[in-house]
């Protein structure tokens, strides 16, 4: 589901961004192939150098569908950013690329709070946050960061998933599924 970046998968990413649905909502927009080659080389620099981490999505016959990103790591703290494909929309890739990625995040990168920033006119993105039911609202949780991503203008609605709440959620569910799997089990 997910691997680490590499320059091969440029080409078949940069086709995937360009499309007029995706490019208005990626971070780093490229305006050619060989854009998009720099743009990744960069990013792989950075997260060597421990600025980011990132990720390429890709679907179940291993084929690159999108990015996800933890961007600005301060204070073991980062905003996510994730890009998917248009003709993978609605297939269930973006919520099993952030479960993943999560996992990772919280598990072994040590990251304690990744935020979310999504444009206000951004229905696609905001209506996927809502599904997730470990996110919080971070305009009034952290009210300093809401203020510096909205510095010109309210733009952005901001979202907060915590180390604590992700592990929470995730105990609750293993909890439940469990015992449902127990009580069949038994019948």
């Amino acid at each position: 589901m997910l691997k680490k970046r590499d320059l091969h998968e440029v080409p078949a990413l940069y086709e995937l961004l360009t499309h007029p649905e995706v490019f208005p909502y990626v971070r780093h927009k490229a305006y050619s192939v060989d854009e998009y080659y720099f743009l990744t080389k960069q990013t792989m620099e950075a997260e060597e150098q421990g600025e980011l981490i990132t990720r390429t999505i890709v679907n179940e016959f291993h084929h690159p569908i999108g990015t996800i990103s933890l961007f600005d790591l301060h204070d073991n703290k980062g905003f996510l950013a994730t890009w998917i494909g248009q003709p993978y929309f609605g297939k269930g890739y973006n919520q099993l690329a952030k479960e993943a990625f999560f996992e990772e995040l919280f598990e072994t990168a040590g990251i304690k709070a990744i935020f979310i920033k999504i444009r206000k006119t951004n229905t696609r993105s905001l209506k996927a946050m809502l599904k997730i039911p470990f996110v919080s609202l971070g305009n009034i949780l952290y009210p300093e960061i809401f203020e510096k991503i909205n510095a010109n203008e309210p733009v952005y609605e901001l979202f907060v998933i915590t180390k604590e709440q992700y592990f929470l959620h995730r105990a609750i569910h293993h909890e439940t599924h469990t015992t449902v799997n127990d009580e069949e089990t038994a019948v």
